[in-house]
């Protein structure tokens, strides 16, 4: 990465990731999930995988479950929007690799979408 340890543009960020080993990749996105949770909220994490994955709400509960998430511990917060305990969201990332071929991508995907985040966090 740069001299910042991050790249200079999402364009370049999607490069360096298409680089990385699997086992890399997912530990990123596990963490970025956790940081973005700490600071603007689990449903703010969800709403990025939903959107940057293609996941609709049910299959979204497959796939945490799949992971390793409690499916009893998914529900909705008070505006009405799915939630899941925030100790849980590496779940995600399992559970991609477990349910959707093309998981990696995806991935990658929810990290290039979220690098304004990194360069914050």
């Amino acid at each position: 990465m740069t001299v910042t340890g991050l790249s200079a543009s999402p364009q370049e960020y999607r490069a360096r990731l298409a680089e990385q080993p699997d086992a890399q990749i997912d530990a990123w996105a596990a963490e970025l999930m956790r940081d973005v949770a700490i600071r603007r909220g689990v449903a703010r994490v969800v709403e990025d995988v939903l959107r940057t994955t293609g996941l609709s709400e049910r299959e979204f509960e497959r796939v945490f479950a799949a992971g390793g998430g409690p499916p009893a511990t998914v529900g909705r917060d008070p505006a009405g929007r799915l939630v899941v305990p925030a100790i849980t969201l590496y779940a995600l990332v399992a559970g991609l690799r477990t349910l959707v071929p093309d998981a990696r991508e995806r991935l990658i995907d929810y990290l290039v979408a979220n690098f304004e985040e990194l360069v914050y966090v």
